[in-house]
């Protein structure tokens, strides 16, 4: 956040005012937020956001103010002086300046009067009531209330000798206001010049060795005081040192030298480690977590996800937020109440152990990137178990759990109706969902043919609002594997199975629409190679003309054509592809208007009644009404406005050209020579 004052000045005997800018550190812009929205309660009041039943309080910034919520608990604003200031009697408030007195005494007004007390009693007072310019990040009354007795015993025994060490490590001889504390500093405490470690995150929240500080800023005549919510410890040992100390860490300490990581850990760095314990690896199939070990690439991936690029301690996190691992993926690291979390996952046990050079939180279930999975375990817990079956009743579980390169086509479970039993077409069928190479759904063009094991041709279309592969269109982003990848589509493959023509002959419901177009002369056309969009008449549609027209319709070979014509687009156009304001433009007559309401694809407000019938040189969508033009806008504004006759449709042919509002731009690459164009 930048804070712009205005400061006059004179430049050539003009007056002018200069802007200028000042950095503010993500802590002060919280508190500058918290003023503004605490000012209606007087001078120098900040509002504070509470988590309801406990004593945490933060200040608060524009999302949390308006979400009321810190790590998914509702909170409650509260009221306080901003710090720095306090109440009079009868005013309303905050309007006096604390007087500034020295860091002993501060410690009392400020709610850390215990470490004031143990300052006494390991005979630091003198040195803080004295002259000097310190830091002191002081224990607030809780986090001493906090420590387990063993420890606070320990403290404060053997002549006190060790407590005053520990007060003077929560000690920097110099002033360090929170605009000083920087994201990643460290400082030379007054405890044997062990460091301090600081992070100053972008949500405003300031830490010291992953203690909070909740009391910021409180100036004293000889040094500054933040109160901080623990006490808080010396480190020594960097992230590696951490692991190889710690039995609960065997099989992760193996593993991160088998990938070749230990010396990373041991660098300079920030790193955040998800370490996983003994107990998450032995939650593992032996098979798969074996394939794993084995394999040095998938290895490393596994344990990179499980690392931060900067280090987050605990206290940092108030909602759930995307954080990039060095595997490259993100994991969603939030928290619910104290609970820290994975993915929406409370699977940490243990959190905060600060090394030199990062933190680690121990968590109790291995996280597994699809990078290192094989094409079942992609498939494994998401929205296509009913395709993952199939594929395993067909006989295919060795290529989704090998190591080829492949890319499989899983249609969600919504694809299929019904009961689904394995015969030798549906197993001819699966095998047609498996392509021969590992893809990336980023780089397939219009035009461009895939081989599927089953020995098939696939043909991708792009569309401005959908990427489609023969009639199926994906519907999530792409799962990329060890060795294979998994696109999930929306609908189950229909392989062409021969031409336009084909497609019509084999079908009953189109009896009357083969003989028409036996009779217009047609056949070669659907036969013969092209992209063409039939949007073909059903016998029910043919059924509804008037016996007489039909029958004169019949004997006009010409006019019959027309008709036809205006039924076909040139270029394919699956449904998927069909969005608001489509329109194609047919081979004969003016445009066609497509749309989606319900699911359901209109055409000139004609509903496709079966969509996506797959042809080698196009596809065919049922109709069970002959389409006829729309009157003009303006005409078909008013409800129900009479019809335009059948034969209207037989107008001037325009350029044979597919137009389509929503893809509004050529689609280009094509392996063939044909072409779709999409404008206006």
């Amino acid at each position: 956040m930048n804070v712009c004052v205005l400061v006059p000045g004179l430049v050539l005997g003009l007056s002018l005012v200069l802007t200028v800018c000042v950095a503010r550190s993500p802590y002060q812009a919280v508190l500058q937020h918290s003023r503004i929205r605490g000012r209606q309660q007087g001078p120098n009041v900040c509002a504070m956001q509470q988590i309801k039943g406990t004593d945490k309080k933060y200040f608060t910034n524009c999302k949390q103010w308006y979400h009321r919520k810190i790590c998914g608990k509702p909170t409650v604003i509260t009221y306080e002086c901003c710090p720095g200031y306090e109440r009079i009697p009868g005013e309303k408030g905050c309007p006096a300046a604390l007087p500034l007195v020295n860091i002993y005494n501060t410690l009392g007004v400020v709610g850390a009067s215990t470490t004031q007390m143990y300052s006494d009693r390991a005979k630091l007072r003198e040195e803080i009531e004295g002259p000097g310019s310190f830091t002191f990040f002081a224990p607030s009354n809780e986090a001493w209330a906090a420590l387990p007795t063993e420890i606070l015993d320990a403290l404060v025994s053997n002549v006190n000798i060790e407590l005053l060490n520990a007060l003077h490590y929560h000690m920097v001889n110099r002033r360090l206001t929170s605009e000083e504390l920087r994201h990643g500093s460290s400082f030379a405490s007054m405890y044997q010049d062990f460091h301090v470690h600081i992070h100053h995150y972008s949500n405003g929240v300031v830490t010291v060795n992953c203690a909070r500080l909740i009391k910021p800023d409180q100036h004293a005549t000889n040094g500054i005081v933040h109160v901080v919510d623990r006490v808080i410890t010396a480190i020594s040992n960097n992230v590696q040192t951490l692991i190889d100390i710690d039995d609960d860490l065997e099989t992760l300490r193996t593993a991160i030298a088998a990938a070749g990581l230990t010396a990373m850990l041991e660098n300079e760095g920030q790193y955040t480690v998800f370490a996983p314990t003994n107990e998450a690896f032995e939650k593992i199939p032996q098979e798969t977590l074996n394939r794993i070990l084995g394999d040095p690439v998938a290895l490393r991936d596994l344990l990179n996800y499980h690392i931060l690029k900067q280090m987050q301690c605990a206290e940092s996190i108030v909602s759930g937020t995307p954080m990039e691992t060095l595997q490259g993926t993100v994991l969603e690291v939030g928290c619910d109440g104290d609970q820290m979390t994975l993915n929406g996952k409370a699977i940490i046990t243990k959190k905060d152990q600060l090394g030199t050079n990062g933190v680690i939180h121990y968590i109790n279930e291995l996280l597994i990137p699809d990078s290192a999975k094989t094409l079942l375990e992609l498939a494994e817990g998401s929205s296509v178990s009913t395709a993952t079956k199939l594929f395993d009743e067909a006989g295919l579980r060795p290529h989704l759990t090998g190591s080829e390169a492949l890319t499989m086509l899983a249609p969600l479970n919504d694809a299929f109706k019904g009961s689904v039993t394995m015969t030798p077409d549906m197993r001819k069928l699966m095998t047609n969902h498996i392509l021969k190479e590992q893809l990336s759904s980023k780089s397939l063009y219009h035009g461009q043919e895939l081989e599927t094991l089953g020995g098939l041709r696939l043909r991708v279309f792009v569309y401005r609002n959908n990427l489609c592969i023969e009639n199926a269109c994906i519907a999530a982003h792409d799962k990329t594997g060890r060795y294979a990848s998994m696109f999930t589509v929306d609908k189950v493959l229909t392989p062409p199975m021969g031409t336009i023509m084909d497609v019509l002959k084999a079908d009953d419901r189109f009896s009357l629409l083969v003989g028409a177009i036996q009779t217009a002369g047609m056949t070669e056309l659907l036969n013969q190679q092209g992209a063409l969009t039939f949007f073909a008449p059903t016998n029910d549609a043919f059924n509804t003309l008037p016996q007489a027209e039909l029958n004169r319709l019949m004997r006009n070979p010409q006019e019959l054509s027309a008709v036809l014509r205006y039924h076909l687009g040139e270029g394919m156009l699956v449904s998927g592809g069909v969005g608001s304001h489509t329109r194609v433009k047919p081979l004969h007559g003016e445009k066609l208007e497509l749309g989606v309401r319900n699911y359901t694809v209109y055409i000139n407000k004609v509903p496709v009644a079966d969509a996506d019938l797959m042809a080698t040189n196009g596809v065919v969508h049922g109709v069970n009404s002959i389409i006829k033009p729309l009157p003009p806008k303006g005409d078909r504004e008013q409800a129900d406005g009479p019809a335009a006759p059948l034969r209207s449709a037989a107008s001037k042919v325009d350029s044979k050209s597919f137009r389509n509002d929503d893809l509004f731009q050529k689609v280009i690459r094509s392996r063939s020579s044909r072409t779709m164009s999409h404008g206006q």
